[in-house]
């Protein structure tokens, strides 16, 4: 039997960047795997990466948009007084305005199930005593931290079928529902088409890899990628084995 520590927390407004959104930023629904990572990484001081799964569900209220200024520049361009609004040093920079999206009223559940147990604890202590704010998202994206547990994981054979709680919606792994361990309840649209959830191909970790020489290296991310379903109406199927915790909440870990 393992375990994991259990966060409940709430953010009243909040970005989880599309890596591939620039004009407007858009959001996640949920945040990523690699951003509720980064989180864990960055609270409890770890340089090096630490593996874990992670179990993602919750729920926001609505969508807004707000405007940020934002800045550009290219290494080695000079200032021309008709194209940049700042000279840094007789370097270029552009500034404009742009916008991003913001969910509102987020509530989530989040899972932390590290590979290393025995960090369980010491995992525990740093989000309950943070050396400063917690933020999930954005820098500015504050978290408020309603609990936090370590709680036992175990596979449960289901009696009858388990509807997932407090209208949350989740990252569901790809193989949890072609296994039909999890059964999502559809909608038809009035064109007539059946929406069971959105599939997003989402970041988890990383490694550096080399894309230049031995002499001149070129390092970038190669993120590992997983592919989910997000959806409302998430149902536990009856005589099937299913990851829960001791609540019986259903535990999506990938």
């Amino acid at each position: 039997m393992k375990k994991a520590i259990r966060i409940k927390l709430e953010q009243e407004l909040v970005n989880y960047k599309v890596p591939t959104s620039f004009q407007l930023k858009e959001t996640y629904p949920l945040p990523p795997y690699s951003t509720v990572i980064g989180m864990v990484h960055s609270i409890c001081g770890y340089e090096e990466y630490k593996e874990m799964q992670v179990s993602i569900q919750g729920k926001y209220h609505s969508k807004v948009n707000d405007l940020f200024t934002r800045y550009e520049f290219k290494p080695e361009m000079k200032f021309e007084s008709g194209r940049h609004q700042l000279n840094a040093n007789g370097f270029g920079i552009g500034r404009g305005i742009a916008t991003t999206e913001l969910l509102t009223e987020v509530e989530l559940l989040i899972h932390i199930i590290p590979e290393d147990q025995n960090l369980i604890e010491e995992i525990e202590k740093c989000i309950k005593n943070p050396l400063e704010f917690i933020s999930l998202g954005r820098r500015e994206d504050l978290v408020i931290i309603k609990e936090v547990n370590s709680v036992e994981i175990r596979e449960e054979e289901f009696e009858k079928d388990l509807e997932l709680s407090n209208d949350y919606l989740a990252y569901i792994p790809l193989e949890m529902i072609e296994s039909e361990k999890i059964i999502l309840g559809s909608e038809t649209s009035s064109y007539g088409i059946e929406n069971r959830g959105t599939m997003y191909n989402l970041n988890k970790n990383y490694e550096l890899k080399n894309f230049g020489t031995k002499k001149q290296p070129k390092y970038f991310r190669k993120w590992n990628k997983k592919k989910v379903i997000y959806s409302s109406r998430i149902i536990g199927s009856e005589g099937e084995k299913i990851l829960v915790d001791e609540d019986r909440n259903i535990v999506f870990a990938i």
